[in-house]
This record gives structure tokens, sequence and C-alpha cells, in this order.
């Protein structure tokens, strides 16, 4: 508790990040095995929840990323490189997440095949995407 509040404003961050990390994959696979049971009313709930989580999540990201990089005088340039390398690889992605979560926490919405398939491809890449996160990029974040 004391520790916390001596920790860099950049470790406050990733240490909430990686939380929100760990809610997310929980929810995801929480959502992928009501759909396998056929409960369409609590996969939706957890997609919901799922959604909610991982789109503050990204704008917290992106918020913070754009401080860092332009108000920011002690980010040194290897941290400055990796964050803007992930924002502009990440764009496909958070647009497709968006579109995809738009699509499918509508209310009318059905969890089909297509859902199911499309869901396990975007969990796949966010995986990818959060080992990266906290394997390089915030592991710089911290020592700026």
């Amino acid at each position: 508790m004391l520790s916390d509040l001596f920790q860099s404003k950049h470790r406050r961050k990733i240490n909430r990040w990686k939380k929100e990390h760990i809610k997310m994959v929980e929810l995801a696979h929480k959502v992928l095995g009501e759909y396998g049971k056929g409960e369409q009313t609590k996969a939706k709930k957890y997609l919901k929840e799922f959604s909610n989580i991982s789109m503050d999540h990204i704008v917290s990201e992106e918020i913070a990323f754009f401080k860092l990089l332009h108000r920011d005088a002690e980010t040194d340039r290897q941290t400055e490189k990796l964050v803007e390398e992930f924002t502009k690889s990440f764009g496909d992605t958070k647009e497709t997440l968006t579109k995809f979560l738009a699509k499918y926490t509508a209310l009318l919405a059905t969890l089909d095949e297509e859902f199911f398939d499309t869901f396990n491809a975007i969990v796949k890449i966010l995986g990818e995407r959060i080992e990266y996160e906290e394997n390089n990029l915030y592991l710089h974040m911290s020592l700026s």
C-alpha cells in the first residue's frame, strides 16, 4: 500500500492496465464458454462487460501514449519508438474490434458461428498484443 504512493505515474497505469488485461482474458473465456453451452444471454452479458473494459482500456492507453509522446519530456527515444510502432500497428485491430463489438453487443444481435469464429480470431490477436505490451512497451514505460 505504502509502496503505491511512491510508484511512478507510468508504473501505476501499467499495473492498472495489467489488471484490465487479466479481466479481459477472463471475460473472453466466459463468453466462449457460455457460447459453447448455448447460453446466448450469458454470453452476451459477458461480451458486453468485455466490450466496456476493452474500450475503456484502449482509450486510456491512447490518452497515456499521446501524453507520453507529446508532453512528457522524460520519455526516451526507444520508448517513443515502441509507442509509435504499437499505436500504428494496432490501428486495424482496434477498428476491427470496435466494429465487431458494436455489431454483437447490439440488443437484438445473435451470437452465431460467424461471431464465434471472429471472436476466437480477435481473442488470439489481442492475446498477442497483450503479450507484446507487457513484455516490451510497458517495460520501457516503467523505466522512463
